[in-house]
C-alpha cells in the first residue's frame, strides 16, 4: 500500500469525527417569544396578540411560549385570539402559570400544548355577566360550540371542553352535579388537558430538549406605549376637555384658527387609540360627528335652545363615553360597572372643567400676552374727539320690528333706519314687533312685544 493511501486511511476517521462535531456545534440556535397574558382578555389584549403575531412573522421567530394568568374575559376577543392561534403555522405553547379561566382556558387549549406550574387551575368556562351571574343561553351555547370545536382541532376530549362551560354536561367521575369542570395540574395532566408539570420557562425548555435557545419576551413599541398612554382615563378626559374647550372659543372668536386646530388634534390622539385597540366602533364614531353637527346647526341656523342642541350634547357626550366601553351596540352585559363608571367619570370631569373653564379661562385669556396680540387696546378718548353713541336717548321706547334674527343679537329697523341691536338674552325672529329699552352707546337693547 502506498504511503500516501495510508495517511489517508488513518486521518479520515479523524476528519469525519471533527465534522460532525463542528455540525454539532453549529446548531442553529432555537428563537423563543415569550407572551406574557396575566390581564382580562379585552380588545387591549386582543390587539397586543394580534401585533405579537405580526412580530413572529416580521422576525421569523421559531415558536411562541404564552405564559398565562387570567380569569378571563371578554368572549368575542377571546374567539378572536383562539382563531388566530388555530390558523398560525408555528408552534405555540401555553404555560398556565396559576389560572387560565374561561376564556384564557379557551386560549390554552387552542394552543399545540399546555404546560401548568404547581397549584394552577384550568376551566370554568361558564360565560358570565358583568356581575358574576350567568349570561344566557345564547352565549353559553355559543361557548360550549367554541370550546368542542378548539378542543377537537387539537385532539383534546371534546366533551370534557363542553363540560367546562355547562354544568349539566355529565362526565363519569370528572364532573360534579350542578359544577363544570375545573381541573388541577395533575387533573389536567391524567385527562388529556396538560402534557406535564413545568415551573420555569427553562424548565419547558429542558422538558422539550431543547438545549440551544434564545428567550425573548414580547415588548410593545414606543408607538403601541403612546397609544396606550392616551387609553388612560385622565389623559382621555384632559383631551375632551381641549375638544370641548376648542370647539367653543373658535365659535366665539372664528377666523382665529388655533382653538378649532387644537380641538381637531385632541379628537384624532382620542379617537384613534381607541379605534385601534376595537373600543371605537365606527356607529360611535358617527355618533359624536352628528352630535358636533347638532349643535352648530342650533347655534348658526335655528333660533333658541331646543331640541337640536339638548340631542347635539346628549349625543355628543354619550359617544366620548361609549368609545370608552366594550359594548356591543349598546349590549353592556360584559362591560364591568367599575369600566362605565371610569369612562363616565372621566367624561363628567372633562364637563366639569370646561364649566371652569369658562367662567375663569375667559378672564386670564384677555389677559394673556397671546390675547393682547390678536385684539385692539387702544383707548379711544372722548378728548380726542371719539365718541360711543350713535343715537341719542331719544329712541328709547320707540318701536318697530327685527330686521334680522336676535340670537341675542342682530339688527333692527326703526323709522326706516337700521341699528345694532341685542336682547337680554331671549331669542326673536325676524320681523317681529320690538321695542328699544336702552341706549348703550353703539346698539341699543330691545325686547320682543306683542
Amino acid at each position: 500500500m502506498k504511503l500516501g493511501h495510508k495517511i489517508i486511511y488513518i486521518f479520515l476517521p479523524i476528519f469525519i469525527l471533527l465534522k460532525i462535531n463542528i455540525s454539532f456545534s453549529q446548531e442553529k440556535k432555537l428563537n423563543v417569544l415569550l407572551v406574557e397574558i396575566k390581564q382580562n382578555i379585552d380588545p387591549r389584549i386582543n390587539r397586543y396578540t394580534k401585533l405579537m403575531l405580526e412580530e413572529v412573522e416580521k422576525k421569523d421567530y421559531d415558536m411562541i411560549i404564552i405564559e398565562m394568568d387570567t380569569y378571563g374575559g371578554a368572549l368575542n376577543d377571546a374567539d378572536d385570539i383562539r382563531t388566530r392561534i388555530l390558523d398560525f403555522d408555528k408552534p405555540i405553547y401555553s404555560w398556565i402559570n396559576k389560572d387560565a379561566a374561561s376564556a384564557g382556558a379557551l386560549i390554552s387549549i387552542a394552543c399545540d400544548s399546555i404546560y401548568m406550574s404547581s397549584g394552577a387551575s384550568i376551566g370554568a368556562a361558564t360565560v358570565v355577566t358583568a356581575d358574576g351571574s350567568a349570561a344566557p343561553d345564547k352565549y353559553q351555547s355559543y361557548m360550549r360550540s367554541i370550546m368542542r370545536s378548539t378542543a377537537e382541532a387539537k385532539n383534546r376530549d371534546p366533551n370534557i371542553a363542553e363540560a367546562m362551560v355547562d354544568q349539566d354536561v355529565k362526565i363519569d367521575s370528572l364532573s360534579q352535579e350542578g359544577k363544570v369542570i375545573t381541573f388541577s395540574t395533575s387533573e389536567a395532566i391524567k385527562n388529556g388537558f396538560c402534557e406535564a408539570e413545568i415551573n420555569s420557562i427553562d424548565e419547558l425548555m429542558n422538558h422539550l430538549n431543547y438545549n440551544n435557545y434564545e428567550i425573548n419576551k414580547f415588548e410593545l413599541s414606543s408607538t403601541e406605549n403612546i397609544i396606550a398612554f392616551f387609553l388612560n382615563p385622565m389623559i382621555s378626559s384632559v383631551l375632551i376637555l381641549i375638544i370641548l374647550g376648542g370647539i367653543y372659543f373658535e365659535l366665539q372668536t372664528p377666523g382665529v384658527g388655533f382653538p378649532i386646530m387644537a380641538a381637531i388634534i385632541a379628537s384624532i390622539l382620542y379617537l384613534t387609540p381607541y379605534y385601534l385597540n376595537g373600543l371605537a366602533e365606527n356607529w360611535e364614531i358617527l355618533m359624536f360627528l352628528v352630535g358636533i353637527i347638532l349643535i352648530g346647526i342650533e347655534i348658526f341656523i335655528i333660533p333658541g335652545f331646543g331640541i337640536f342642541g339638548i340631542l347635539g350634547i346628549l349625543f355628543s357626550i354619550s359617544s366620548l363615553v361609549l368609545i370608552m366601553v366594550n359594548n356591543d351596540f349598546l349590549d353592556f352585559t360584559f362591560v364591568f360597572p367599575a369600566e362605565l363608571f371610569n369612562a363616565t367619570g372621566s367624561v363628567l370631569l372633562a364637563v366639569l372643567g370646561f364649566i371652569v373653564l369658562l367662567f375663569f379661562g375667559g378672564i386670564k385669556l384677555s389677559e394673556s400676552q397671546y390675547f393682547k396680540k390678536i385684539s385692539l387696546d387702544d383707548i379711544q378718548d372722548s378728548n380726542k374727539g371719539f365718541t360711543s353713541k350713535i343715537s341719542n336717548n331719544d329712541i328709547i321706547g320707540k318701536k318697530g320690528k327685527s330686521f334680522t334674527v336676535l340670537r341675542p343679537s342682530g339688527k333692527v329697523i326703526i323709522e326706516n333706519k337700521i341699528f345694532d341691536a341685542s336682547t337680554s338674552g331671549e331669542y326673536i325672529d325676524k320681523n317681529k314687533n320690538i321695542e328699544v329699552v336702552e341706549n348703550e352707546g353703539t346698539s341699543i337693547k330691545v325686547k320682543q312685544i306683542t
